[in-house]
């Protein structure tokens, strides 16, 4: 039966990198300071809404990107939506490039509290719009990298930079999330209670040079509790950033991300079957 799901996913990715999408739609809606947020909406491909799926991208990110985590959420039956970062988006990271290099500019953008804030508004107001769209109350929160972080500090992840997360989503997506470091400190991940998948692959190095191992500090130190990791070979930090640079990477993480869902409705939250190119703990 699950070789014949991960067939079928299979087969919805290769319809979505061959043009196919369930209704992509731009929206503007208005956060709660009364700024814009950008929109990329995904309807779903079934009759009924399974839920929202929130999308927050990297930084230098926007809600044109992540085209295939999103077509593989509406797939599943989810309304999915990337949201654009303006105090964290393409712009802000020209700024910070024009007076700093590349690694200190970004270091400083990701570490800034204040465009956490405007993250946290952003899927504040997408997930408020959602409800007009999709009757279902299921949630789900997907980031990368900066949106990792997002997704992290969201479910509860105690951090360096004074911000609380509400741990409002019924389950959090984390695509190259961060160690130990400057936004995260030993044992930040200890009181994140809800399912959650990491992904990292064995090339996606930090920004600084550091390990990609330092990635599997959250996993490490999150309690039990339907907590899954998965580890693509030789993937890179850019590979999941949805420029279509690595198909194989990209696949393997839909396919992934489609089993976690699918073990949520399963007693003990099983893992799925062994599968070339990625290895998968849970715990």
């Amino acid at each position: 039966m699950f070789q014949l799901y991960r067939l079928s996913c299979a087969i919805v990715f290769v319809l979505a990198f061959a043009g196919f999408a369930f209704g992509q739609e731009l929206v503007t809606v208005t956060r709660q300071d009364q700024q814009t947020v950008s929109l990329s909406v995904y309807e779903t491909g079934k009759v009924s809404c399974r839920g929202v799926a929130i999308i927050s991208p990297g930084a230098g990110g926007s809600e044109k990107g992540y085209s295939y985590l999103a077509e593989g959420m509406s797939a599943q039956g989810y309304l999915a939506i990337v949201v654009g970062h303006k105090e964290s988006g393409r712009e802000a990271v020209r700024q910070q490039l024009r007076g700093n290099g590349l690694r200190e500019g970004l270091s400083q953008l990701i570490t800034d509290p204040a465009a956490y804030e405007g993250r946290f508004m952003d899927i504040a107001a997408a997930k408020k719009w959602s409800r007009e769209r999709c009757n279902s109350p299921a949630s789900i929160l997907l980031g990368h990298s900066m949106g990792a972080a997002t997704a992290m500090i969201e479910a509860g992840a105690k951090n360096n930079l004074g911000l609380t997360g509400l741990n409002t989503f019924d389950l959090y997506v984390t695509l190259s999330p961060q160690g130990v470091g400057p936004i995260f400190s030993v044992n930040a991940w200890q009181a994140i209670s809800k399912p959650v998948l990491i992904i990292t692959g064995t090339r996606d190095n930090e920004l600084g040079g550091g390990s990609w191992k330092t990635r599997l500090d959250p996993f490490n130190n999150m309690p039990p509790g339907c907590k899954w990791l998965g580890v693509i070979d030789s993937a890179t930090h850019m590979n999941f950033a949805g420029h279509g640079i690595s198909r194989r990477t990209e696949l393997l993480t839909v396919q992934t991300i489609q089993a976690f869902l699918l073990s949520q409705q399963q007693t003990g939250c099983r893992p799925p079957m062994r599968e070339r190119g990625i290895e998968i703990q849970t715990k």
